[in-house]
């Protein structure tokens, strides 16, 4: 699937859905500070989107898509007690463009694959307006964090720390 694919599908989503969104067009950009910045909003608002991958025990290994504000990082030790997990480490990049279905810096807090977990942090839902790139560097789409929860249906725990 390409991100292009990826990018309709989001679309065909939230338009079957009938959720209230919007699509902002701007210079290619992934970086989630720069793109905030282009994008006109503080980054709290943005959803930073990283694909982790999770050992369980020496056989099981799972993949996990976690979706924090964008002004902070991902707890890997919350992300390992949620999962009960000996490691948690991030995804090498072929693993996680694979599973997210698209580039790094442009993939959606949208779980496609069945082989990605999803989880966000609570602060990303309870936003009025969550920004992230829509599978693609040159557009970002702002949604409500109820609207993203209700489409994407994300496990919702504590994965946030401090920048």
């Amino acid at each position: 699937m390409s991100d292009h694919d990826t990018y309709d599908r989001l679309i065909s989503l939230l338009d079957a859905s009938g959720a209230d969104y919007r699509l902002i067009d701007h210079e290619p950009e992934g970086a989630t500070e720069a793109v905030c910045a282009l994008r006109g909003h503080p980054a709290s608002e943005a959803a930073k989107c990283i694909v982790l991958r999770v050992k369980v025990d020496r056989r099981t290994t799972r993949h996990v898509l976690a979706v924090v504000p964008g002004d902070r990082r991902v707890d890997l030790d919350a992300v390992r007690e949620l999962f009960a997990a000996r490691y948690v480490g991030f995804s090498d990049a072929e693993t996680a463009e694979r599973l997210a279905r698209s580039v790094p810096g442009t993939v959606l807090p949208f779980a496609f694959d069945p082989g990605l977990e999803l989880v966000a942090d609570p602060d990303v839902v309870a936003r009025e307006r969550l920004y992230f790139n829509a599978a693609r560097l040159d557009r970002s789409l702002v949604v409500s964090g109820a609207d993203y929860a209700r489409l994407a249906a994300p496990r919702v725990a504590r994965i946030a720390g401090p920048a």
